[in-house]
């Protein structure tokens, strides 16, 4: 049996209940996938029928008007044996019963049928435990429930007799099954799944990966119903599925026969008001009327009587699940589904929704459909819809006649480009590699090349032929060639290669002549943003001045504020504002980028910004912010969300410092696993030293081994690379610290002098109190006690009073560890006190539990006064 995936939690709370008392009853709606659960529990746990008999049922509707059909079924396979054990009324009844004599009639019969059933099960637990299991509760028969309620209530805490069912409801109703369950039965409600799950199961069951555009639509259409997506995933592999946009999702004949049968009973006027209620958007009665239903009120309450939509109290239309909103659509033939967007056309005001639906009921190549199709989608985009504005461009390229084909291909490139920024990568690719095979314009295959490098994400290994067969082909047009050699500078810093991504950006950033906000044809925003990497390639190789003097240039130039190049500039000021220890400005930076309007962001901005957020949120104490920011980049579509690895390398830093620690080891192994794949160096540089880090802060020997084994990575790629930043020099100093807790005392100090050769005239503070505290701890490994405890006491000073709430808890709890001698006791719980107030009041989780088991070992205990509120 495949593994139930997204109901591991729920398989385990009703196998404990099942274990502890008499009953589990899962409800749900159909295909929610509550008989799969009765077979992982029967089938697969052993542990519930070893040694005893398993008794089970499944009716059907047609079943509930038979009596005693579950009786039989559930004793078909007892022995006969037990049965002629009874004695001989119940044994005569019970034969009845169960077909092996005359029908039960009487009252009396049936009394002794029941009689029979609690004897019988009574005999069979004897034996050895009895699980009865019935699958689709509501079409039990009458008789049958009645002498299950009976049984399962006289051998209730008498008998190892137990009752697993499951029972198909109404979504938000209550199962009514619970009348032939044993008193103290758990209901456990089986919900829907996450999207993400629902991807998963559609893998395992299809063994295929199915386009984005068919996955998209079918977790919506599906909304979490496993039965559901199965079928349509299914379905689309077989039949066809939604590549494009305006395209529909096939739902099978059998969904359709299971969801439509009431629909299909409803007069033609009522279906026909579910058609055109399912091809609007938001579909509302007044809506209807406007288009030309006679009676739409009406019709929604023949509908609701039926539990197929309703009509809510603002008149907005709601089918009872998605699929039957789609099954109507899908249902209807093709002539009916157009006339019912020619109405809707006509009754939509506003003028996104009114072009879709003008481009479906004309399905032909008209320029003026075409036309309109363009303006709506550039409309969408600007009100923040780039998902439906890549929906309307795409459509508006399908409508453009043949002999426009400049036209086209712009439409696709427009396409191309709002599915870029809505998240949508595949559909994104597929427009600009057709603008790259069709297009006889060369600026136009190069702005495709330019659209597939920014959907590769940190995977631009494989991208050097788009940057050099665009360079040739964008030869005479300056702005192209400028944002091509920035591509090819992000792609050298990524692949580990920062010289050479230097002088791409210079390319980018100074074009002849270097003169003017437009130099040489070349735009202020791509100069912005050629002029904020090279400042952070600068910070990268610990060129401090130089970076500054790069983002003075982008600043004079900068333009508007929800320009792509601005938001780098922003991001990139903050981040080096951050690494210098200058936390007030580079929250006040991110606070002035949050504050601009963002319904212009992609979503490749909105996840740097969340992830340059986290970065600075957790240096400057914000754990708790930090959490709920990774939170948020989780929902951002696949490859921006979950799945790249700057946003898990944000998610690793933030549990590292708010969360759990093997959460943030998981987390850092998947990131690793991430850049491995993308040969992103730059990120698995900075997932190293996170998972260093967290490796240290869990302490034990075994850990500060591990951390010294990946910190020594972080160590030779970054000498590879040529980086000293702040961030690298930090890890030094964990790095050194590391060794010298092993004893290893040579070793640390030869990190130690690297880090200061690297470090230069004038390090950040955090900088210099990190390996001061490393130095400290050497020198007590060495038995100079007085001096390396002086040397942490010197780097607790030197972060007093800055917005570095983590790096001083850290130190204090070092410097704690360091004083726990006899006549210094008092001192070190002083310090491991203020350590777990610190970390405790910014949500430092995994520091405050290591203050905390420092502090146990005085036998000390969290201070009821919280003296850490100014780092909050």
């Amino acid at each position: 049996m495949p593994s139930l995936i997204g109901r591991r939690e729920i398989l385990d709370h009703a196998r404990t209940q099942l274990s502890a008392g008499p009953g589990v009853l899962f409800h749900g709606s159909a295909g929610i996938g509550k008989s799969a659960l009765l077979d992982a529990l029967t089938e697969q746990d052993g542990e519930l029928s070893a040694g005893g008999s398993v008794l089970r049922c499944a009716p059907v509707e047609e079943d509930a008007k038979l009596p005693f059909v579950a009786l039989m079924d559930l004793f078909a396979r007892v022995p006969d044996a037990y049965v002629d054990g009874l004695s001989e009324g119940p044994r005569a009844a019970l034969r009845a019963a169960l077909l092996r004599g005359r029908e039960p009639v009487s009252p009396q019969s049936r009394l002794a049928v029941r009689d029979a059933a609690v004897d019988l099960l009574r005999a069979l637990s004897a034996a050895g435990p009895v699980l009865i299991v019935v699958d689709d509760l509501q079409w039990l028969d009458m008789p049958s429930a009645e002498v299950l309620s009976v049984a399962l209530r006289r051998l209730y805490d008498k008998a190892p007799v137990r009752f697993l069912a499951a029972e198909r409801v109404m979504d938000g109703e209550e199962p009514l099954g619970l009348r032939c369950c044993p008193p103290g039965t758990t209901t456990v409600p089986v919900p829907p799944l996450a999207d993400g799950e629902v991807a998963d199961l559609l893998l395992q069951r299809t063994g295929r990966q199915l386009p984005e555009h068919a996955l998209r639509a079918i977790q919506e259409t599906a909304a979490g119903n496993p039965l559901y997506a199965i079928e349509l995933g299914r379905a689309a592999l077989r039949d066809g599925m939604p590549v494009e946009a305006g395209d529909t999702l096939p739902v099978p004949p059998r969904l359709r026969d299971l969801l439509l049968d009431r629909v299909r009973l409803l007069p033609a006027s009522a279906r026909q008001t579910l058609l055109v209620a399912s091809a609007a958007a938001r579909p509302t009665l007044p809506l209807l009327a406007a288009a030309g239903i006679p009676d739409p009120a009406g019709d929604l309450a023949t509908a609701e009587a039926l539990g197929v939509a309703v009509a809510d109290a603002e008149q907005t239309i709601r089918f009872h699940h998605p699929l039957i909103r789609a099954a109507v659509y899908a249902d209807a033939p093709e002539h009916g589904r157009r006339a019912a967007h020619k109405l809707l056309a006509r009754a939509v005001p506003e003028p996104v929704e009114h072009a879709r639906h003008l481009a479906l009921a004309h399905p032909h190549a008209d320029e003026t459909t075409a036309a309109t199709l363009t303006a709506a989608a550039g409309s969408a985009r600007r009100r923040g819809a780039p998902a439906t504005a890549a929906e309307l461009a795409a459509l508006a390229a399908r409508r453009t006649p043949a002999d426009r084909p400049a036209e086209r291909a712009e439409r696709l490139l427009a396409a191309a480009e709002y599915a870029s920024d809505a998240g949508l990568r595949a559909d994104a690719d597929r427009s600009a590699e057709t603008v790259l095979a069709e297009a006889a314009s060369a600026p136009q295959r190069v702005r495709a090349r330019l659209i597939m490098l920014g959907n590769a994400g940190q995977a631009l290994g494989g991208t050097g032929r788009l940057i050099s067969d665009g360079l040739v082909e964008a030869e005479g047009h300056p702005e192209l060639e400028a944002r091509l050699h920035h591509w090819a500078a992000v792609r050298h810093l990524i692949g580990g290669r920062p010289a050479q991504a230097a002088a791409h950006a210079r390319r980018a950033a100074y074009p002849a002549p270097a003169t003017g906000p437009a130099v040489g044809g070349v735009t202020a925003d791509t100069r912005v943003a050629a002029l904020a990497l090279l400042a952070r390639l600068h910070a990268l190789h610990g060129e401090a001045a130089a970076a500054e003097s790069a983002l003075g240039e982008a600043m004079a130039l900068l333009g508007p504020a929800d320009e792509p190049g601005a938001r780098e500039l922003v991001r990139t000021r903050a981040l080096l504002a951050a690494d210098a220890d200058r936390i007030d400005e580079a929250e006040r930076e991110m606070a002035g980028l949050l504050d601009r309007p963002g319904e212009y962001a992609s979503v490749e901005e909105t996840a740097a910004t969340l992830v340059a957020l986290v970065r600075i949120q957790v240096r400057s104490g914000r754990c708790r912010e930090a959490l709920d920011n990774v939170a948020r980049c989780a929902v951002l579509p696949v490859r921006a969300g979950s799945d790249s690895s700057p946003v898990l390398y944000a998610a690793t830093l933030a549990e590292t410092a708010g969360g759990r620690l093997d959460r943030a080891l998981e987390l850092a192994d998947r990131t690793v696993r991430a850049c491995t794949t993308d040969g992103d160096q730059l990120f698995l540089l900075r997932a190293l030293g996170v998972r260093g880090r967290a490796q240290l802060l869990a302490g034990g020997r075994e850990n500060t081994a591990a951390a010294v084994d990946t910190l020594r990575q972080v160590r030779r790629l970054g000498e590879t690379m040529g980086i000293c930043d702040p961030v690298l020099l930090r890890w030094y100093g964990d790095l050194a610290e590391a060794t010298a807790i092993l004893g290893d005392t040579d070793a640390a100090a030869e990190v130690l002098r690297a880090a200061r050769r690297r470090a230069g005239a004038r390090p950040p503070v955090s900088v210099v109190a990190a390996l001061e505290r490393a130095e400290g701890l050497r020198d007590i490994a060495l038995g100079h006690h007085k001096r390396g405890t002086a040397r942490i006491q010197s780097a607790v000073a030197r972060l007093r009073g800055r917005s570095l709430p983590l790096d001083l808890a850290r130190t204090l709890i070092v410097l704690g560890a360091a004083e726990r001698r006899p006549r210094r006791a008092a001192a070190a719980r002083g310090a491991l006190t203020e350590a777990l107030e610190i970390s405790s009041a910014v949500g430092a989780a995994p520091m405050e539990a290591r203050a905390r088991a420092e502090l146990a070992r005085f036998g000390g205990s969290r201070p009821a006064a919280t003296r850490a509120a100014g780092y909050v």
